[in-house]
């Protein structure tokens, strides 16, 4: 038995959910989400206050499958009722950024600037040109745009400069001595 499957997925009060064919459409303050649904190996249930995923069978496929379907299913209702945020920090000397239209500018450090194109779906704010916050109500697109910011300058262990979540740990090294 999962133990992720087996929970039943709340429906807060403010979303909606229908199933479609092989699609879950769910919609709430925070926008409109389809999830795919395994009809061949999970049944799926939208019932007044809750969602439950059951395998058809018991083998061991649809188990692996039980949980990433209940998971999925649970990460798109969060995103659409309260949506995900993610904060960067940017660390480091002349370190920026800048919000150009549909573009962010970063000045790290090289000898040009950096551009990164805003994917449709999530909202870019920045204070103070060093913090970035991302809104968005796809779990899976806001981590994979964080983790392209994050791509351009690593933080590096000594001086600990680049770009960081907000709550990352970074163990510092320690430098040369003489």
């Amino acid at each position: 038995m999962s133990k992720i499957g087996k929970k039943l997925i709340e429906i807060p009060e403010k979303v909606k959910a229908t199933i479609a064919g092989n699609k879950i459409l769910l919609e709430g303050p925070k926008g409109k989400k389809e999830v795919a649904l395994n009809t061949e190996l999970l049944e799926t249930k939208v019932e007044e206050k809750h969602i439950s995923v059951k395998p058809k069978e018991g083998s061991e496929q649809n188990k692996v499958f039980w949980g990433l379907q209940r998971s999925l299913i649970n990460n798109a209702i969060i995103g659409v009722s309260k949506g995900y945020e993610i904060i960067l920090n940017l660390n480091g000397v002349g370190f920026r950024a800048n919000l150009k239209g549909k573009q962010i500018q970063f000045q790290l450090g090289f000898s040009h600037d950096i551009f990164y194109d805003i994917p449709e779906g999530i909202e870019v704010k920045i204070d103070k040109q060093t913090k970035i916050t991302l809104n968005g109500n796809d779990k899976q697109l806001i981590g994979k745009v964080a983790s392209d910011i994050k791509f351009f300058k690593p933080v590096e262990p000594y001086k600990q400069k680049g770009i960081t979540s907000e709550g990352q740990f970074i163990l510092k090294k320690e430098g040369k001595k003489k």
